[in-house]
């Protein structure tokens, strides 16, 4: 099979595209993972909002201002 001007074994090209699409696969993976930890934080992050029983807002707002 000519790829580029290079003679190469249909084995070497399966091979070649097999490993693609695993490489492929684990960057997704980890593509998903990260929507999910980042769905997740502001999830909590809206909760704490919504419900502002603990006062974590105001709390993190005093230590800034403390520091100015």
């Amino acid at each position: 099979m000519m790829i580029f001007g290079f003679n190469l074994p249909l084995w070497a090209v399966f091979l070649g595209g097999i490993i693609a699409v695993f490489v492929a696969w684990k960057i997704i993976k980890f593509a998903i993972k990260i929507l999910f930890i980042l769905i997740a934080f502001f999830a909590i992050l809206f909760g704490i909002d919504a419900l502002n029983t603990l006062g974590v807002f105001s709390w993190i707002q005093e230590i800034f201002s403390s520091f100015l």
